[in-house]
């Protein structure tokens, strides 16, 4: 039996670091398999594959009703938004506990793995980032906010299909986005000791919406599987939830800051 060849790992700021699985032909099973029956690994069997994707977007739907859910109570109900401006402590509780639960599930493999620790880590990751999602939106006006979460879900639906239907294969380009999310930072954290201006803040926000819907691509397509070079490994799930959940909420935001920098 011929050997496949070895898993490739690519890490990002954004919290890329799961195993993925080349896509290439993996030998022929069964013809060294001493019974004789062929077997199937990874995103070969189709079943695993449907199933797998299927655990990941209910998995995604359940935190994306949850953070917006509570964005909704911190726009619209007043004592909630005027408490969350009055008390910094929410936001900073809220900061702590969102990177002490990233921090966990991108280092440890195992916690994402098992069961339920990598479900009460993305619980507490989705709360805190909620909260994080909730006081930033306070700042907005109501009709600012519905207007970005309408053009986010447009947005985002129509990139996802762009990925299952496109023939260009996005999971090559794990390096490249790395490259472009570290130019990202830098310029941001350069503008924030600068002193940028609203047309900087524009010109962030937009970059960044663009390079995170190339992430939402490359995600997906990880995702998937089937025809592209790299997919990221069955068992990742909870990583994959988490990836796809990352790239939505950035987006969000950078539309957000977009339409508010452009009514201000």
């Amino acid at each position: 039996m011929q050997e496949a060849s070895q898993p490739i790992q690519y890490g990002n700021l954004e919290g890329h670091g799961a195993e993925l699985l080349p896509m290439g032909p993996y030998g022929s099973y069964g013809s060294g398999d001493p019974e004789g029956q062929p077997k199937n690994i990874g995103f070969n069997d189709d079943s695993i594959r449907r199933g797998f994707i299927r655990k990941v977007y209910l998995i995604l739907m359940a935190q994306l009703v949850a953070t917006f859910g509570a964005v909704s109570i911190f726009v619209f109900n007043d004592n909630v938004k005027m408490y969350a401006l009055q008390n910094g402590w929410v936001f900073w509780l809220a900061l702590l506990l969102m990177v002490a639960t990233l921090l966990g599930l991108v280092c440890s493999e195992s916690l994402r793995r098992q069961t339920p620790q990598n479900f009460i880590f993305l619980g507490g990751f989705t709360v805190a980032q909620s909260l994080l999602l909730g006081v930033s939106a306070c700042r907005f006006a109501s009709t600012e906010v519905l207007m970005a979460v309408g053009i986010t879900a447009a947005v985002c639906l129509a990139l996802t299909l762009f990925a299952m239907q496109t023939k260009y294969d996005f999971t090559m380009m794990g390096g490249l986005l790395i490259t472009l999310l570290v130019i990202l930072l830098i310029f941001g954290l350069v503008a924030v000791f600068v002193g940028g201006s609203m047309l900087i803040t524009l010109i962030y926000a937009s970059a960044s919406a663009l390079l995170f819907s190339m992430y939402l691509i490359y995600d997906t397509q990880l995702m998937m599987g089937g025809r592209h070079r790299y997919s990221i490994s069955p068992e990742e799930y909870i990583f994959a939830a988490l990836n796809l959940y990352l790239d939505i909420i950035n987006i969000f935001l950078d539309i957000l800051v977009i339409i508010g920098g452009s009514d201000n």
